[in-house]
């Protein structure tokens, strides 16, 4: 039973600890932009690359 009076105090820490993280996280704008990460990683960098030697090759 002792071990209760130790652990609500530390449950209630972890609890605040998370919402002071939370909303650091809103204020500093980590949510705004949620989705272009994960796309990113769908997006071929060879295609940009071609398509600027093919750009640059067009103007010479």
């Amino acid at each position: 039973m002792s071990v209760i009076y130790a652990l609500i105090p530390v449950a209630i820490l972890f609890v605040i600890l998370a919402v002071v993280i939370f909303f650091w996280a809103v204020r500093s704008n980590q949510f705004e932009d949620i989705e272009r990460q994960g796309l990113n990683i769908l997006m071929d960098d060879d295609d940009e690359k071609e398509q600027t030697k093919s750009t640059h090759d067009r103007s010479d």
